[in-house]
């Protein structure tokens, strides 16, 4: 049975697909580092005695909770300013730029493109937001549940790989969304142009 070709363009590769997503999570890392910094280095300061004593008592074998230094008491809430800091970073970064062009920087230089399932246009905001929701925003909320969130984030992630024929992850199915590899010698061509550079046109009246 041949792949499926939606909208006349290859499925991409899972290769394509991580290392895109590593190129866009390197970049918002970037932002975070900028915007975020002086949380986290705050968060820090919070945790620092707690986790030192901590380390100690592991190296020298003391399993013992008992008589730990406290918490600092803005942790929490720096914890969830982080959290939260981190998930609006990630939503500027990538929704509106899926919600016009289908790509990211990082999908721009894998050239691959997010593409609506059934419908030769762009994704628009509202399946962009549910599409980023699924794997960026709820689950990077949940980073602070023991893990959780990244479980979900590491899962999704994977998803690809196990679904057949359209390899679409799990926000892909949420968003009703195909991952496209674009041709190397026109990667901005509109989704409604089914020509394949590597084709020849079919001509009905050529005799063969």
């Amino acid at each position: 049975m041949p792949e499926p070709r939606p909208h006349g363009l290859p499925l991409a590769g899972f290769g394509r697909r991580l290392a895109a997503r590593l190129i866009d999570f390197a970049i918002v890392l970037a932002l975070n580092v900028v915007v975020n910094g002086w949380f986290v280095w705050r968060f820090l300061e919070e945790m620092e005695p707690y986790w030192r004593e901590v380390v100690r008592r592991a190296m020298e074998g003391n399993t013992s909770r008992e008589g730990l230094p406290p918490i600092g008491e803005q942790a929490g809430g720096l914890q969830l300013a982080i959290v939260a800091i981190a998930a609006a970073l990630w939503l500027a970064y990538e929704v509106p730029a899926t919600a016009s062009s289908g790509q990211t920087i990082g999908k721009r230089a894998m050239r691959i493109r997010a593409v609506p399932l059934t419908a030769d246009a762009p994704l628009g905001f509202g399946r962009a937001l549910a599409r980023w929701n699924t794997y960026g925003g709820v689950p990077t909320l949940l980073w602070c549940c023991f893990g959780l969130g990244l479980l979900i984030q590491f899962i999704d992630a994977l998803s690809p790989l196990f679904d057949h024929p359209l390899r679409q992850a799990l926000h892909d199915k949420r968003a009703q969304t195909v991952v496209v590899q674009l041709p190397k010698s026109d990667p901005n061509r509109p989704l409604n142009d089914r020509s394949d550079p590597q084709e020849t046109p079919h001509d009905p009246h050529r005799k063969t």
